[in-house]
């Protein structure tokens, strides 16, 4: 099986952007945990991180191409503006799990909103880095579950 870890705007920025509401983790250090918490649940994973709505359209296309079983994602600020990318993961199919860091329900309204969770097929929210890792065990006994139906 298969996984795309997709990481949007600023979350390159990890140990430096608001430590208060993000975490002391550095993005390279998150990336590591994520491959690792693949590993022990069976899972290649890959990670990729882009500011740039485009490229992450372009990226969530070719996981289909590249036949990606899953994607556990954190689409952070494009969350509550990107149609592109819900339109992209629902023109794809590829089971997703959308994952925040922060609770974005307590922070500014604007954040309450999200397009992804559209075609998500599990949110973590606010469960800090360890969501990615709730994230990508989730993804796999809900795949696995699948594949026996």
């Amino acid at each position: 099986m298969q996984f795309l870890i997709i990481n949007g705007p600023n979350l390159n920025m990890l140990s430096i952007r608001e430590p208060a509401i993000y975490g002391s983790m550095t993005y390279d250090d998150l990336v590591a945990s994520c491959l690792t918490w693949c590993q022990d649940v069976g899972v290649d994973g890959k990670c990729f991180q882009s500011n740039h709505e485009g490229a992450i359209v372009d990226r969530i296309q070719q996981a289909y191409f590249d036949k990606v079983d899953g994607i556990v994602m954190n689409p952070a600020a494009y969350t509550h503006t990107s149609v592109a990318i819900l339109d992209a993961l629902k023109a794809t199919g590829i089971p997703t799990v959308e994952v925040h860091i922060s609770d974005v329900h307590t922070r500014e309204a604007f954040r309450h909103h999200s397009y992804v969770s559209l075609a998500a097929v599990k949110t973590i929210i606010g469960h800090g880095v360890q969501g990615y890792q709730e994230g990508i065990a989730w993804l796999a006994d809900y795949l696995r579950a699948q594949s026996k139906a």
